[in-house]
């Protein structure tokens, strides 16, 4: 969980600057959007399969340019 400590005379604009920065860097909000609809794990299995097809043809592409 995240949370952040409002220090004595600070703005709380500043403290939700660092909020958002946590839970960027603990990757909640990827984790939100991911899961803001249910995907059938057979959609799921499929659109992994296509992210490694796709890393696969970049590489295959990085290779041919040497």
């Amino acid at each position: 969980m995240v949370y952040v400590e409002v220090r004595s005379n600070e703005d709380i604009d500043f403290a939700l600057k660092r909020f958002k920065n946590k839970c960027i860097k603990e990757k909640i909000f990827v984790d939100l959007r991911k899961k803001r609809f249910y995907e059938k794990p057979s959609e799921v299995k499929r659109k992994e399969r296509m992210k490694s097809a796709r890393k696969l043809a970049r590489k295959m592409r990085k290779r041919r340019r040497r």
